[in-house]
């Protein structure tokens, strides 16, 4: 499975945010959730439109991103 297959961005839908296809759950709210400590399992549940593939799409998706771009961070943070 590739993310493309399940993540798409639409001007007219969320703004132009990266959405899981066919619905208006930016990658962004799953990411957050998820960096927030929310189990993947409790996170299904309040949006049952969604499912574990989901979840590893808007992850691949992430991680595209962060091999394409870098933040600066001071010398020596933590």
């Amino acid at each position: 499975m590739s993310w493309r297959e399940r993540i798409s961005v639409d001007p007219a839908i969320c703004h132009g945010k990266a959405c899981i296809s066919g619905t208006r759950v930016m990658v962004s709210v799953i990411l957050d959730n998820l960096a927030a400590g929310v189990p993947a399992d409790e996170f299904l549940k309040s949006y049952p439109t969604l499912s574990a593939d989901d979840i590893q799409a808007a992850l691949a998706y992430a991680a595209e991103l962060a091999n394409e771009r870098t933040i600066r961070l001071p010398t020596g943070a933590v």
